[in-house]
């Protein structure tokens, strides 16, 4: 189960907040038991540019033979 600071993977898109699927953010809130999560997406020099609220459906655990990959924001 999801717990508060996991870090998870986007499964979809969210355009409205530059997002990819595959975008790595940390979970800061859980909602009804794991229903949701509120999620805070960070650049690599630290610096908070989402915090959303997503349904369990929309993230994934991290898992250890996954590899991190860096894009420039807002370029899909």
């Amino acid at each position: 189960m999801i717990q508060e600071f996991d870090r998870v993977v986007l499964t979809e898109n969210l355009p409205e907040y530059s997002l990819l699927q595959g975008d790595v953010s940390t979970v800061v809130l859980v909602h009804q038991a794991g229903k949701g999560f509120e999620v805070e997406f960070v650049k690599l020099n630290g610096e908070t540019f989402a915090v959303t609220s997503l349904l369990a459906a929309q993230v994934c655990p991290i898992h250890a033979h996954e590899v991190p990959h860096a894009r420039e924001l807002g370029v899909a």
